[in-house]
């Protein structure tokens, strides 16, 4: 069965396995690499090298929300595209995706390497952290030249039902920086240089690996040289549909920011290594959740194109249920545990106290969040930019600033932890209100017409 059939017809239960567990191990090893990673510089050079990581974690963010705008708007419109059978427009979308974030990565590291210090001034860095932070960044704006083709690539790699390869560029990447991260802090003593380092040179294996399967032949989707020439109706679309997965990584960089100068003043360098092992904890409890996501956006975007609507509103019923049956499991563990995931970060009694203390309340919602990130990603995947947007800045900005600005003044550092669930739960309110009314919309009556503008 060809990869056009088996999104558009076989069983939605196998199909999402077949889709969803490649990626999310991918998300799930990625999320482990940057447990184990924090985790080593927490072990090898102490709670303000985590510090250097939190402050730099921004700039990350950033790179990875414009990579993955491009990413999952291409995707978004290819498999829209191989579902109402126009593999030339697929193709035309891919080469433009390559053309975009090969500008966007040498503007990035230009750009960040020239302001470097006001970017760390800018996010909050002490003067004990900035230091840390300097040398970590530093290197890592280089690896930001072939990162976001990395990121983009999976995205248009599962779009054409190949998970199982953006799978291996992903492990490839993970399992060398945790090998190189080990090398590097421990036995080289590089410290958060070495960290960084192994980071970049894991993030170059990758590019190769996505480089050489699309060059094979192997792919669905062929790059052809005049693919490569911008189109600025293409353009748009990538950038319209994929600017929700922007908002929402930048809008997380700047609740960091923010979150990064309210923790100085309440609790100062130690309350800001709590929040960078935080960060890692979250990560790692919610990036698995992408990963079932990642597997039903290609689902639903065929099938919508398709107008196999009945098929769209099984994928994102059973993707409900994985999501929320995954983070109930996961975050209830990390409640029985709080002082055991936090001392894996470091020694120091003080961390591990008021890590422990801080976690319980940032994740008290975890278990719910499952509807939340599958509605927003349906959204993205039928073409619906709007809603999308809205459903992806309605906790940070809608919910999670205000709070987060408010609170803290009449709860101290408790109010800044408090502000995370609270966000989680009016998100989810309003997600599940949304993705009610468009299932809803997706009734026999729809079926019938005649495919709907790709915007």
């Amino acid at each position: 069965m060809s990869k056009d059939q088996l999104l558009g017809n076989e069983k939605i239960s196998r199909l999402l396995i077949k889709l969803s567990v490649p990626a999310t191990v991918s998300m799930f090893v990625n999320a482990l690499y940057n447990l184990v990673d924090t985790i080593f510089i927490g072990r090898g050079v102490g709670y303000l090298g985590i510090g250097g990581l939190t402050i730099a974690f921004p700039v990350q963010m950033l790179i990875m929300a414009a990579s993955l705008m491009i990413g999952v708007g291409a995707s978004s419109v290819i498999s829209r595209s191989l579902g109402a059978g126009d593999r030339d427009r697929a193709g035309r979308a891919a080469g433009n995706s390559f053309f975009i974030v090969g500008l966007l990565g040498v503007g990035i590291c230009l750009f960040g390497l020239a302001f470097i210090e006001p970017l760390l001034r800018a996010f909050g860095a002490t003067e004990d952290i900035r230091p840390y932070a300097q040398e970590y960044l530093e290197v890592i704006l280089i690896g930001s030249i072939y990162f976001p083709l990395v990121v983009s690539s999976n995205n248009l790699i599962r779009a054409e039902g190949k998970a199982m390869v953006a799978m291996s560029s992903m492990l490839i990447g993970a399992i060398a920086n945790i090998i190189l991260d080990y090398i590097f802090i421990f036995p080289l003593q590089m410290g958060v240089y070495g960290a960084a380092l192994a980071t970049i040179l894991s993030q170059l294996l990758s590019a190769f690996y996505v480089l050489a399967y699309f060059l094979s032949g192997r792919s669905a989707i062929k790059i052809r040289l005049h693919y490569l020439q911008p189109e600025w109706r293409i353009l748009r679309e990538i950038i319209a549909v994929g600017f929700a997965s922007f908002a929402r990584n930048a809008a997380g960089s700047l609740i960091v920011i923010i979150v990064n100068h309210l923790l100085v003043a309440y609790g100062g360098s130690l309350a800001l290594s709590v929040y960078g092992v935080l960060q890692r904890v979250i990560r790692f409890l919610f990036m698995p959740l992408f990963g079932i996501v990642q597997g039903m956006q290609p689902i639903a975007g065929y099938n919508y194109g398709a107008r196999k609507l009945d098929r769209v509103k099984r994928v994102v019923k059973l993707s409900v249920i994985s999501a929320t049956v995954y983070a109930t499991i996961t975050s209830l563990l990390a409640q029985a545990f709080p002082t055991f995931v936090i001392g894996l970060f470091g020694k120091e009694p003080d961390l591990i106290r008021n890590g422990a203390y801080a976690l319980r309340f940032v994740i008290a919602v975890v278990p719910l969040v499952g509807v939340q990130v599958v509605g927003a990603a349906l959204f993205q995947a039928v073409g619906k930019a709007g809603p999308s947007l809205f459903l992806t800045l309605s906790r940070e900005v809608l919910f999670f600033i205000p709070f987060v600005l408010i609170l803290p003044g009449f709860f101290g550092l408790t109010g800044i932890w408090l502000s995370f669930p609270l966000a989680d739960f009016f998100a989810i309110l309003v997600t599940a209100v949304l993705l009610y009314r468009e299932m809803r919309r997706m009734g026999p009556q729809e079926a019938g017409r005649t495919s709907e503008s790709f915007l």
